[in-house]
């Protein structure tokens, strides 16, 4: 009876362990120092501001072309994404060229964000067979920069358009083994700094990534 009951434990012990085993950095994106940053230019987000080589980053939705990159200038002002002149529903993502994902066991997406007014900041995903989704869970506005862990085994995840920014139906069950794009989205539009998603830095954590 003691040896079962030390066996016992000892299982019990060894699956506690694996299931707080911490996930994996897969990547890092805090966009870069390069000029523009004056809001009332015509210029949109782009490849160029992507601070890691290895990262292609893609925009998305009707209010793409006004997802801006700020910065007010002072030392301790972070370089983000801006969205208050977004005239419609938007989303950025990153992907690695010949990379994708594992978001199964303890992934996690962590931002350090600033939103403002009603935005909540959504993650968003592509699966390996094309389809989108957008996460139920968000976090909304903040006086302050705070970091945000999205747990992704806690998400329920819906149907997205794409090309709209518009949640569908629930998917149950669905395949994060092999996930091509990893991004945000507040799926609203903008509404200048008192209406806004604002995004310092985003990480992605998972347990193994895929060669494509």
């Amino acid at each position: 009876m003691k040896i079962f009951a030390v066996i016992t434990g000892l299982l019990l012990f060894t699956e506690c362990f694996s299931q707080s085993e911490p996930p994996k950095l897969l990547f890092k994106e805090d966009w870069n120092k390069l000029p523009p940053f004056d809001l009332m230019t015509p210029y949109s987000l782009s490849q160029k501001d992507v601070m890691n080589p290895d990262l292609i980053q893609k925009l998305y939705g009707p209010g793409q072309d006004s997802i801006k990159k700020r910065h007010h200038g002072t030392e301790n002002d972070p370089y983000y994404i801006f969205t208050g002149f977004c005239r419609s529903n938007w989303a950025v993502t990153l992907s690695y060229r010949n990379i994708s994902a594992d978001l199964t066991g303890n992934a996690l997406v962590r931002f350090r964000m600033m939103n403002s007014g009603f935005r909540e900041l959504h993650v968003v995903i592509k699966l390996a067979d094309g389809t989108w989704l957008v996460s139920d869970k968000s976090e909304g506005s903040s006086s302050v920069w705070q970091v945000h862990d999205f747990i992704i085994k806690d998400i329920r995840w819906y149907q997205m358009n794409i090309n709209t920014i518009i949640e569908g139906s629930i998917m149950s069950s669905p395949d994060l083994s092999k996930v091509e794009e990893i991004g945000f989205t507040d799926m609203m539009n903008g509404g200048l700094s008192a209406a806004c998603s604002r995004v310092d830095w985003i990480e992605v954590y998972c347990d193994s990534s895929n060669v494509k």
